[in-house]
């Protein structure tokens, strides 16, 4: 087989990672534009060699703040067992990870513990003793908090739970009556945007995303892809965006589709705030490419012109045998010039169709 001199024109390439979840006892998924709550757990410094709690559940009450037991909405937080103290000087523990929840007010929060609490101390020869930590039946369905918070479709938002360590223990006159009465604050923030665009042409089913780096490191292993579908006029929305600058992408659902994927860079995000993409994003039709042999078996040199421009695209040498191939050239009519020292120049009209390669004609060139 004979060696080919290529050139590539055009370069586009996508790696789209598509996460699926659902329910699976029941099948459904979130709706994308459903919003979606964070909690992350910090402390204010205790002088304990460590206090652990056992954290059941974070719960909330949506547009009710009444004392009633019922209306509550678990958000499904792992069952473990943390030391509060880890968590001071800007470190903090997720305890629950972008979980959709209704829009409304958030009336009310509460962490609920379990009974596996302890206490680590330093006795009077500096030794570590370890103590139950007993829980007021009155705290055991958990500490609510006030916190009036508007949650609207399709952002995310931050909770931060702070556990005072230093006012929630109490000392009781011996060690074994150390009391663990929680003092907690809870504050909250919106933590994403929304990115709104349009892609052209309209009746291309397509998805859109942005990959969100989520820690801002080099590793992968945390990022993630927000994506979302265009629907019958070719809009999108991307939902719980996190701030920052992204480039969007648009892929057509059918990979034999004759367009190719197209892009908006340097789009900004700001928390709370609807980003809107002006100009439509772009679905190119994909490219083809031209081939060609030139019989006198020489090098010769190959020009690819635009025809309704004149523009030069490109030009190449083919290779020892007369063969050459222009790869990635976008749909439409070309000139394609062929020449050589000693021989009269041949120009030829080449109509190139979306991904589909046009081999010319042979062609021998004439001697001077």
């Amino acid at each position: 087989m004979k060696a080919f001199m290529k050139l590539k024109l055009v370069v586009l390439s996508l790696l789209l990672i598509t996460f699926f979840s659902c329910d699976k006892e029941s099948g459904n998924s979130p709706n994308a534009s459903d919003p979606t709550i964070s909690v992350r757990l910090v402390d204010s410094p205790g002088d304990f060699k460590a206090v652990n709690v056992e954290v059941v559940d974070v719960m909330i009450k949506m547009d009710d703040d009444s004392d009633d037991e019922s209306g509550w909405i678990s958000l499904e937080a792992q069952n473990e067992t943390v030391n509060l103290l880890d968590f001071t000087g800007g470190v903090s523990k997720v305890l629950v990870d972008r979980f959709p929840i209704p829009t409304g007010t958030l009336k009310q929060m509460r962490l609920v513990l379990g009974d596996g609490n302890t206490i680590v101390i330093e006795n009077d020869q500096a030794i570590d003793e370890e103590f139950d930590l007993k829980t007021p039946s009155a705290q055991q369905s958990g500490l609510k908090l006030k916190t009036n918070a508007v949650i609207e479709e399709g952002f995310t938002y931050d909770f931060v739970l702070d556990f005072d360590v230093e006012k929630s223990i109490v000392l009781s006159g011996n060690s074994d009556n150390i009391i663990l009465k929680p003092v907690l604050y809870v504050s909250t923030e919106v933590s994403s945007g929304i990115i709104e665009g349009t892609v052209t042409p309209t009746d291309v089913p397509s998805t859109a995303s942005v990959l969100v780096d989520d820690k801002g490191t080099p590793e992968t292993e945390d990022d993630f892809v927000i994506s979302a579908l265009t629907d019958s006029t070719g809009a999108f929305a991307l939902w719980g965006v996190p701030a920052g600058t992204y480039e969007v992408m648009v892929t057509p659902l059918d990979e034999e589709s004759n367009y190719a994927s197209g892009s908006a860079i340097d789009v900004i995000v700001v928390n709370g705030e609807i980003t809107t993409i002006s100009d439509p994003i772009e679905l190119m039709l994909k490219p083809g490419s031209i081939s060609g042999d030139v019989t006198n078996d020489i090098v010769v040199s190959v020009t690819l012109k635009d025809k309704v421009t004149e523009e030069i695209i490109a030009t190449i040498d083919s290779n020892e045998n007369g063969e050459f191939l222009f790869e990635d050239v976008t749909v439409g009519t070309y000139v394609v010039t062929i020449s050589a020292t000693n021989f009269v120049s041949q120009d030829i009209d080449v109509t190139v169709e979306t991904g589909t390669e046009t081999t010319m004609e042979v062609v021998t060139l004439v001697a001077e």
